[in-house]
């Protein structure tokens, strides 16, 4: 009996540890005081997921490339940007101007003292991505998601009308998305900043960019502009395409195998 005690209390004691060492999730305070929640599962080498607009790093989790990485041994970091989820929302412009998103990553990295790592983003994430590629020299490799060329405009008209309709301007073609934010109980205030403030990374820069990089997008989705170009901007760019449309291509198995062949060489 005390041998069955003592086995017990050693296995409970060891799951304990393991799930200490494995599995992390909690805040870090940023830059400029806003809160990022965050979560890192795994031990390995660490792969940064970038999550897109009107969701939250949660949304990794129902993609079949969250439990990919996993099971191949990879450290999984995932957040709610600033603005998102359960991250603070400041309701003013100057909270999301000047890389304050990207800022706020590169900060979190160094607290979990992570001194390379790979970053995968989706669309608006894929924005953000760009920005690491510039601004931090630990990016070993990157993935652009669901995205094209449109964004390195600054002036870019989708952007603008995003920003409108969430600001409360009368745009059709982009109500369904308002009534989804409000239904949702989402910070349309917040939504609204975070497309106002949104970075853009210029064509001549990007060509300037020497990691490996993966542009792969939905054969069916042609949102953000021509993915294909996008990955010929880049000296080491590679280009794939996954089944579906911007809404459903990140979650596929294809995307995710595209993912993890890029990794690996």
């Amino acid at each position: 009996m005390k041998k069955w005690l003592f086995l017990s209390a050693f296995l409970l004691t060891t799951c304990l540890i393991f799930s200490q060492t494995d599995s992390t999730a909690g805040y870090y305070t940023s830059f400029d005081g806003t809160k990022i929640w965050y979560e890192v599962r795994g031990a390995g080498e660490p792969v940064v997921l970038v999550h897109g607009f009107i969701v939250n790093g949660e949304s990794w989790k129902r993609t079949a490339l969250y439990t990919d990485l996993l099971k191949a041994g990879y450290q999984v970091i995932t957040f709610d940007m600033r603005g998102n989820g359960r991250s603070d929302k400041p309701h003013d412009a100057s909270s999301y101007a000047n890389d304050a998103e990207a800022k706020d990553i590169m900060g979190l990295l160094n607290t979990l003292k992570i001194k390379h790592y790979t970053v995968v983003g989706y669309s608006r994430g894929s924005i953000i991505t760009a920005r690491l590629l510039v601004l931090d020299k630990r990016v070993k490799k990157a993935v652009l998601g669901g995205m094209g060329t449109d964004f390195t405009n600054p002036e870019w008209p989708r952007r603008k009308m995003f920003y409108r309709a969430l600001s409360g301007d009368s745009v059709p073609e982009l109500a369904q998305m308002v009534s989804y934010v409000k239904k949702s109980g989402l910070d349309q205030q917040a939504l609204a900043l975070l497309q106002k403030e949104q970075p853009s990374t210029p064509k001549e820069t990007l060509k300037k960019v020497q990691q490996p990089v993966l542009v792969i997008c939905g054969s069916e989705d042609s949102d953000n502009g021509n993915a294909a170009e996008l990955a010929t901007l880049f000296t080491h760019g590679v280009y794939k395409t996954t089944p579906g449309d911007h809404n459903n291509a990140s979650k596929t198995p294809e995307f995710s195998a595209a993912i993890m062949q890029f990794l690996k060489k």
